[in-house]
């Protein structure tokens, strides 16, 4: 293996599946292997003093290969191109691990909820905290994965709220676009803007328009250059951004955000925006960290 992988966590849900072959694809674009991982780790509470036989160890380690061996069956008819799959069975808590493994890998790819979730709509614990404290971008992947051929047609959508954490998603989100060959939106939406909270505006003050406007532009100048191939399109709404990014998540294959935006604070690991359109988007959306800023926050 010459390059780090693209990490998938697979529990044997619908929507591991669903993440394991977005992960393939994923994978097959950075030319990189991918790695199944699979935890059979017994949850906290299972019971008192609970002590595993041999037998029951081995029964579930083959339980475990049986849902990896699933997952790469997925993954070779979601993704036809030669691709070097990996499979790991561990007993260690998958949580941990993956937050481990995010310092040496791209990325971690996580199912939006496992097989603990209570209902559809709910996030699930493995990826509300792989989001929270991975080292590397994060994709979570809700109901469907983009893999069919018009949704694979659509742009990236990026959020862009003017501060220095949003330069790695936007460049993440750049990149993402060059190897799909497909346009970017770049989203900016400025209701809370000088007010610390989300609340309604009344109006438009060309002032704040014009000064938002520059901001905007200045974050994408000169990925033109960089990325000519990429068609960008810019909107700049008067909305909450999170209403903003889900509504506008609909006609896009991918969302990328940042991990904190302008109300972030050293220690929050994961914004309030990026934490509700998480729980919000139907597509699948990855959380690009700022190393530098939130290296302070570990």
């Amino acid at each position: 293996m010459t390059e780090q992988p693209i990490v998938a966590a697979v529990d044997s849900s619908a929507v591991s599946y669903h993440a394991a072959a977005w992960a393939g694809a994923e994978a097959v674009l950075r030319g990189r292997p991918l790695y199944l991982i699979n935890s059979v780790n017994l949850p906290v509470g299972w019971g008192p003093g609970a002590m595993l036989a041999d037998g029951d160890m081995d029964w579930m380690r083959k339980d475990g290969e049986r849902i990896l061996g699933e997952a790469e069956r997925i993954v070779r008819v979601a993704v036809p191109e030669p691709l070097e799959i990996m499979k790991e069975v561990t007993f260690d808590p998958i949580i941990p691990d993956l937050v481990e493994k995010s310092r040496r890998v791209p990325m971690v790819v996580v199912g939006s909820r496992g097989l603990g979730a209570m209902r559809r709509g709910l996030l699930g614990s493995v990826s509300t905290a792989v989001t929270r404290h991975a080292h590397c971008p994060v994709a979570v992947v809700h109901g469907w994965s983009t893999n069919d051929p018009v949704a694979a047609a659509k742009p990236i959508l990026v959020g862009v709220d003017g501060s220095d954490n949003c330069v790695p998603a936007i460049d993440f989100a750049f990149e993402e676009a060059a190897r799909r060959k497909v346009g970017l939106t770049a989203l900016h939406a400025w209701s809370d803007v000088g007010l610390g909270m989300e609340v309604p505006m009344i109006g438009w003050d060309d002032s704040i328009r014009q000064s938002e406007d520059a901001a905007f532009a200045e974050r994408l100048a000169g990925y033109a250059e960089r990325y000519p191939d990429v068609t960008v399109r810019r909107i700049m709404v008067q909305d909450r951004p999170v209403r903003a990014l889900v509504d506008e998540s609909d006609n896009a294959q991918l969302v990328v955000v940042g991990s904190r935006g302008r109300g972030g604070f050293t220690g929050m690991l994961l914004g309030s925006t990026s934490n509700a359109v998480l729980h919000s988007v139907e597509c699948p959306m990855v959380i690009v960290r700022h190393r530098e800023t939130e290296q302070q926050a570990e």
